[in-house]
């Protein structure tokens, strides 16, 4: 019942002009990094934008694994390239402010996710608190104040998308140096086995997240 739009910024599509119309605002991943100005002018105006949705407008927000990154960079936080990606189907924990957010609660830990990231968040600013961690890479979800959500790990899980990301030679080439050649068709197959699990995750966070929207939401970009 909420109407979407999807924003290329990637392809040349503009940040929507009338922003104030929106409820929410979701960015999702890529194969770009947030210190790619150079390569990817677009990513300057999407940290003003993020900076001032979540600092000024207040508004619901939610990140995921780029748009974690650009959440907390936008806020003052620090990315860093990793010494190694992070990629296929790994297990996080929840810190004890995730145990008892909002949009976590309740969940089963260890968590397994699929990951596919070669940065990381290293620090953030006052404001934020982390709610998901793992050896590897400390912060895999945090919240600021009480409305914006950076998610490092994906939830997003289809059962075409080992395959798509696997065309995108960056991510591609990440899958390979952590899992070796031919990994696609492992993770693909690891990635099947727990695709239930994985969508009943990604619809309970979804239903949490709607509970952030205001009464008669319009719509989401």
């Amino acid at each position: 019942g909420i109407a979407w739009d999807a924003v290329e910024l990637d392809v040349g599509e503009p940040i929507p002009s009338n922003l104030e119309a929106y409820d929410a605002l979701v960015v999702m991943g890529g194969p770009m990094d947030v210190w790619q100005e150079q390569e990817h002018p677009w990513l300057i105006a999407e940290k003003d934008t993020i900076a001032s949705w979540v600092l000024s407008a207040n508004k619901p927000f939610l990140g995921i694994c780029l748009g974690h990154q650009l959440l907390a960079e936008a806020l003052g936080g620090t990315v860093k390239p990793m010494r190694t990606p992070e990629v296929g189907i790994e297990t996080i924990t929840l810190t004890d402010a995730g145990r008892t957010d909002p949009l976590l609660e309740g969940a089963i830990e260890p968590i397994e996710c699929l990951q596919w990231h070669g940065a990381e968040v290293t620090s953030l600013p006052d404001g934020c608190v982390v709610l998901a961690e793992s050896d590897v890479c400390a912060i895999q979800a945090f919240r600021f104040g009480e409305r914006a959500y950076g998610f490092q790990y994906h939830v997003e899980i289809t059962a075409t998308t080992v395959d798509d990301w696997a065309d995108i030679a960056a991510y591609k080439a990440s899958l390979e140096r952590v899992m070796g050649e031919e990994a696609c068709p492992r993770l693909k197959s690891d990635v099947a086995a727990r695709l239930a699990d994985f969508n009943a995750a990604a619809f309970r966070l979804h239903e949490r997240f709607t509970r952030l929207l205001p009464a008669g939401t319009r719509e989401v970009a």
